[in-house]
């Protein structure tokens, strides 16, 4: 998951499914979205032969790739059984995601309403809104685990859903039908990883590299087409095809929500959901979707093809990290980049931006948190204030990762094609070990390799940059004055569960009443949050030094509104890197083995 604006995208089970047989009937889910009254989705499940092993219906804790609790139980307004007959069958909640079945043998129907995430209010842990659940009068969003829950020990049964809609409504899903026109999902798992966006779509198609590409739109006032993203990504899905050689899924789907909300996207398998502001159709904004769609897109390969058993039998009752966060969303990041690159989409200079920008973001962070730490932590308060650098410092590692390896096979393999045999040795349906992945990753390719991962993954020693960009001919230079002065807010906005905080304060801002860690709220009387955080920045980077505003906090439950004021700081060019003019022929030849494809 890749979310926006920098501010900032699963151990085996505890339930028996692990060890019940595979159910053979499906379980039959109905929704019902020609009433979408009180913003609750109607859920009908029809189940038979349930057993004592079946006695708790559960809803998620949390879902693949959100790395954050969700506790989707809160949004249960209504929950109730019924016997063959229509007879209520009594229920119990025993806990925030958990309703009892009395005697669940006589469980025939399974009725309950559930609010939808977007606008439903929280005291904690909101689902991002990509991850949610959205009802409207023109459109419906449909995440799985937002919707739909399983019996205990049915994780892994068969899933059909009929969902019933307007006729003039269009469906955009990587999900098949079957003959009766209803959703089909192999287990729990699926239905979670398999998205609906349902309501006023356009719809465009392409092939990319054998593989069906499908791209569904809902824009609130029909600004943005399908086709309009499609032509502009066409090129980075090409690049996607030459980078992977082969895509390892047969279709693939895009559903883009462009309405009045900045939130950014959500991987699956077999497609990814963008919930994004609506604005004109430009150049920039469809460069924007291409850069994001390219990190989403990766994650055919990581974790769909490359995971641990953590990812494999993933735990929705109890949230269980896993160390290899840096592999799926760093390695992600860090191809989403190096495929554009080597596609001749980004050239060199945008790819070093890349790279100090990333840099940048991991030094205004706890640079002793280590990837491993991050991955292990990512559940934790402690870990989402640093969750944004998994995609910073995530992809930087990869990247000096993808040099070294080159460095060691003397250009002839890089990490691109180390992951491409790591998915063709592994595949969906086989996980790597989680506590042997490092080792095994070692074996096949070079000793030293394990020794960079104790230093930069395990823990968290400066990043070589300056000796490994030497390689390649290019320098690095931490930093450059510039001799000029620029403007600044003096502290670090961070955004971790929700909420807006202020992080590394200087003196001026601490004398005028502003403290650590404060919960920004309001800015020069509006209040702040993902909906206008684009025109608060916008407003600020007008302001010049000297210049005043006024912020909003929230402290100990009380709001404080501060006078601040614009600082100036010497200006200085950090984290730069530049080809250098008198790179050796060695270095040249490795530079250009890297810009390329092997």
């Amino acid at each position: 998951m890749k979310t926006l604006c920098l501010l900032a995208l699963l151990s085996t089970t505890l339930f028996v499914q692990s060890v019940v047989a595979k159910p053979t009937l499906p379980l039959l889910y109905e929704v019902n979205l020609n009433d979408r009254a009180d913003d609750q989705f109607k859920v009908t499940l029809h189940v038979s032969g349930l057993t004592a092993d079946n006695a708790i219906y559960q809803f998620a804790a949390t879902a693949p790739g959100t790395y954050q609790i969700m506790d989707i139980g809160r949004y249960v307004r209504s929950f109730k059984a019924f016997d063959g007959k229509g007879r209520e069958v009594k229920t119990s909640q025993v806990s925030t995601n958990q309703w009892k079945f009395e005697q669940p043998s006589q469980v025939r129907t399974i009725q309950y309403a559930i609010a939808e995430t977007w606008d439903t209010p929280v005291n904690e842990h909101k689902p991002y809104n990509m991850c949610g659940t959205s009802i409207e009068q023109d459109h419906v969003l449909i995440n799985g685990q937002g919707v739909f829950g399983f019996p205990s020990g049915m994780q892994a049964a068969p899933i059909e859903v009929k969902i019933d809609y307007p006729t003039d409504w269009g469906v955009g899903t990587a999900l098949d039908k079957n003959a009766k026109g209803n959703f089909l999902a192999s287990n729990y798992d699926r239905i979670v990883d398999s998205p609906i966006l349902l309501g006023r779509l356009s719809k465009a198609s392409t092939t990319v590299a054998g593989a069906q590409v499908d791209v569904y739109t809902y824009s609130k006032t029909d600004k943005i087409k399908s086709d309009q993203l499609l032509n502009n990504m066409q090129a980075m899905l090409n690049a996607a095809g030459q980078f992977l050689k082969q895509l390892p899924v047969k279709r693939y789907t895009f559903l883009y929500h462009f309405e009045d909300q900045d939130w950014g996207a959500w991987e699956h398998s077999y497609s990814s959901e963008y919930v994004i502001r609506e604005d004109e159709f430009s150049k920039k904004l469809a460069d924007n979707m291409t850069s994001i769609a390219a990190h989403e897109f990766f994650h055919v390969v990581t974790p769909l093809n490359i995971h641990s058993e953590i990812i494999q039998q993933f735990n929705f009752v109890t949230p269980t990290p896993s160390e290899h966060l840096w592999l799926y969303e760093g390695v992600t990041e860090w191809a989403s980049d190096a495929m554009q690159l080597r596609g001749e989409i980004m050239d060199l200079p945008t790819y070093l931006d890349e790279q100090t920008q990333k840099i940048a973001y991991d030094r205004s962070l706890d640079t002793t948190y280590s990837l491993s730490k991050l991955g292990l932590t990512c559940y934790t308060d402690e870990g989402q204030r640093q969750y944004g650098n998994i995609y910073a410092r995530g992809a930087l590692v990869a990247g000096l990762l993808d040099i070294r390896l080159l460095e060691l096979s003397n250009g002839k393999r890089g990490l691109r094609e180390v992951i491409n045999e790591l998915a063709t040795t592994y595949g969906p349906n086989k996980a790597f070990p989680e506590k042997e992945f490092f080792s095994i990753f070692a074996q096949m390719t070079y000793p030293e390799i394990a020794d960079f991962f104790n230093r930069y993954v395990k823990a968290a020693e400066p990043l070589p940059f300056k000796d490994y960009y030497s390689k390649l001919g290019i320098t690095y230079t931490p930093a450059i004055p510039t001799g000029q002065k620029t403007a600044w807010l003096g502290m670090r906005p961070t955004f971790v569960d929700g909420k807006f905080h202020l992080t590394n304060l200087e003196e001026p801002l601490r004398k005028a009443g502003l403290a650590e860690n404060d919960e920004w709220t309001g800015f020069n009387g509006q209040p702040l949050n993902l909906e206008n955080i684009a025109k608060v920045q916008s407003d600020l980077k007008q302001l010049k030094p000297g210049d005043t505003y006024d912020i909003t906090v929230r402290r100990n439950g009380q709001d404080v509104t501060v006078k601040s004021t614009i600082l100036e700081k010497d200006e200085v060019k950090r984290y730069v890197f530049e080809p250098d003019p008198q790179a050796t022929p060695q270095q040249l030849q490795l530079r250009e083995i890297w810009m390329k494809n092997l």
